[in-house]
C-alpha cells in the first residue's frame, strides 16, 4: 500500500510530506526512540504519540514510510518544520495505534 492510499481514509491527516507514493510494508508500534531505532524496518508506517524532533531523525536514519501521530497528540512546530527539511511524511489521526493497526490490516490488506 503507499501513503496516498492511507490518506484516502478519513480518519488520517497528512501534516507534512510530498512524496505520497512511498509504499508501505510495514506497520510499527512504540515510544521508546532507541527501541523503534532498532526494530523498525525500512518502509514501515510508525504508529506514536511522541511528537518532538528526534522522531523525524528516527525516520530518515530508518528509512520509514511515514509516521503516523496517534491520539491527536499535538505535534511540536519544530517537528514539523524538520520533517519538511527532510521530506519525511508525518500523518496525524485521533486513532490509538492499536486502532490503526486494526484499520490497515482489515481495510488496507
Amino acid at each position: 500500500m503507499k501513503v496516498l492510499h492511507l490518506l484516502q481514509d478519513k480518519s488520517f491527516q497528512l501534516v507534512t510530506g510530498k512524496d505520497l507514493d512511498n509504499e508501505i510494508n510495514g506497520i510499527y508500534s512504540g515510544d521508546l526512540l532507541s527501541w523503534v531505532m532498532s526494530h523498525a524496518k525500512a518502509q514501515d508506517a510508525w504508529c506514536t504519540v511522541l511528537t518532538h524532533v528526534n522522531i523525524v531523525a528516527i525516520a530518515s536514519l530508518v528509512q520509514l514510510s511515514c509516521i503516523i501521530i496517534c491520539e491527536n497528540a499535538q505535534i511540536d512546530v519544530d517537528t514539523i518544520e524538520k520533517a519538511k527539511q527532510e521530506n519525511i511524511i508525518i500523518i496525524k489521526t485521533k486513532l490509538n495505534s492499536v486502532e490503526v493497526m486494526k484499520k490497515l490490516m482489515t481495510t488496507h490488506a
